[in-house]
């Protein structure tokens, strides 16, 4: 009789976070934010916030050892230039204090968010098309990776899987990415103000 294999430590993840995760999807898609570009701006400024704030982990010189692809994983700047492309003026969002990278359980919850946020933009760039933007101009942010956005987030999950991790440190990098979800989710509420 085969066993079924036991769920890989990124599959954990995914079911620690499903509960907030899905909630942070509903409530921005009721939010509507590609139904005008006057709203897309909403969403590029609360993107532009999380991600500004994850940048010291994207520099973290011990994360990128373990992440050796981490600094193109950074989308900052294509928010940035979206921003430009789109040329409404964003609304004022608190800036969100910075994540440090206090410690690598830590920071891959953080890295999880941001990353699986890449996987999930093929949906959103079809919206953004609705709306006259694209992965060249306006959307730059939603674009997938060269390799393919299932390829190269499998790369991510198979980091995470591959890392040693006490089961401490394995809660710790779940209560981060419960966080970094909540984070977006704020960020996301106070640019729909």
């Amino acid at each position: 009789m085969a066993t079924t294999p036991s769920p890989t430590r990124s599959q954990r993840l995914k079911a620690a976070t499903a509960a907030i995760h899905d909630r942070l999807d509903a409530r921005i898609m009721a939010l509507d934010p590609f139904a005008s570009r006057e709203r897309y701006v909403r969403f590029l400024r609360a993107q532009q916030a999380f991600h500004d704030a994850l940048a010291p982990l994207y520099a973290a010189p011990l994360l990128r050892v373990e992440l050796p692809d981490l600094p193109e994983r950074d989308r900052s700047a294509a928010i940035a230039a979206d921003l430009a492309a789109i040329g409404l003026p964003p609304p004022a969002v608190p800036d969100a204090p910075p994540v440090d990278p206090v410690d690598m359980s830590t920071s891959l919850g953080w890295l999880y968010v941001a990353e699986g946020s890449s996987l999930g933009a093929a949906f959103l760039l079809k919206a953004a098309q609705r709306i006259g933007l694209d992965a060249d101009h306006g959307a730059r942010h939603l674009a997938g990776h060269p390799d393919g956005r299932a390829a190269h987030w499998r790369r991510f999950t198979a980091r995470i899987d591959a890392i040693d991790m006490t089961e401490a440190e394995e809660e710790r990098m779940f209560a981060a990415a419960r966080a970094a979800f909540a984070r977006f989710r704020d960020l996301t509420e106070a640019a729909f103000a």
